[in-house]
């Protein structure tokens, strides 16, 4: 496993190497941060200085937060370990959080009045601490789904989408599965998009036309230079990550988005705390007071996420289905 300097460091030696060089500058604009000794990669901030947006409490809204929380003055946060740009991962100084993720869980604090005390643990492990009360939420790219909704409370501020990366330039989108017909796309093995892709496949042999030619790459690297040289079509992955790649290195382009959780249901992220806690409506007040004020938007757009703003927070919305036995 990548060190997270290791890992700060691979990213920006793979947006510098010679087929994957960053076209993208140095604004203030395009980052929201400012310096001469910001670090960033392409237009985005990897550096620990990130001036992040910040809110203010909105008394109406934090006297939603339980008298015990409110006592206590912060807000216990879970996010997953896993380096995942833009999401959450750490700055070039190997210990600061940073990414999407832990700027919006701190819109909320501020807005519910209280200090963020985050702790980064294993995906599992994200569970196990709100089952046990160590969290009072977890803010950590977490899918609705009906079989969660029977332990946990969700608050919606962001879509589940995945993302068709191209190579920059190509006269082509994707919509549906006729789109991609005879074309070389690769995906990542045992993913819920790979289980799509064939899918699509599928549906277009049954019409007649051509499959997909689906390949399969173990390094995130490997399908970067597999599109530059043409050897595939695109690359189906999730939507933030090919949003943060394209951001960064300037070589690709997206060329068509779909649910996460395919043709039949809009796939939703949400903020998670445990089953009756009694903060998941200060959780969806506080998110859609940022949305109206517009700080909402200033996050999204500073990682490259704004294809997958909500207009509003949605408590407890329908949740991908159970998974048959």
């Amino acid at each position: 496993m990548l060190s997270r300097r290791t890992f700060a460091a691979s990213i920006a030696a793979l947006v510098t190497a010679p087929l994957l060089s960053a076209c993208g500058g140095d604004s203030d604009a395009a980052t929201g941060t400012g310096g001469s000794d910001t670090k960033k990669v392409g237009n985005i901030n990897i550096g620990p200085d990130q001036n992040r947006v910040r809110g203010k409490k909105v008394d109406e809204i934090a006297a939603l937060v339980p008298a015990s929380v409110r006592e206590r003055g912060t807000l216990k946060l879970g996010q997953s370990a896993d380096a995942s740009p833009p999401l959450g991962f750490y700055a070039t100084d190997d210990k600061t959080r940073i990414g999407s993720e832990i700027d919006l869980a701190t819109l909320v604090a501020d807005t519910l009045g209280l200090k963020l005390d985050n702790e980064e643990v294993s995906w599992e492990n994200l569970f196990v601490g709100l089952d046990s009360g160590k969290f009072d939420a977890v803010f950590s790219n977490v899918t609705v789904t009906e079989e969660r909704k029977e332990k946990y409370d969700f608050a919606t501020y962001r879509l589940d989408n995945i993302a068709f990366e191209a190579k920059k330039g190509v006269d082509w989108t994707v919509k549906e599965p006729k789109d991609v017909a005879g074309k070389t796309i690769a995906v990542s093995s045992g993913t819920n998009q790979e289980k799509i892709l064939v899918d699509w496949s599928k549906q277009n042999e049954d019409a007649g036309l051509k499959p997909v030619d689906i390949k399969y790459y173990q390094k995130d690297t490997d399908y970067y230079l597999a599109l530059q040289s043409g050897r595939i079509d695109a690359y189906l992955g999730p939507s933030p990550s090919a949003a943060y790649h394209v951001s960064s290195a300037g070589q690709t382009e997206v060329v068509g988005t779909l649910s996460g959780a395919g043709d039949k249901l809009q796939g939703k992220i949400a903020a998670t705390t445990k089953k009756d806690s009694g903060l998941v409506d200060a959780y969806a007040a506080a998110i859609d007071h940022v949305i109206e004020n517009g700080q909402y938007a200033e996050v999204l757009k500073r990682w490259g996420l704004t294809t997958e703003a909500v207009e509003k927070s949605e408590i407890n919305p329908p949740g991908l289905p159970k998974t048959e036995s």
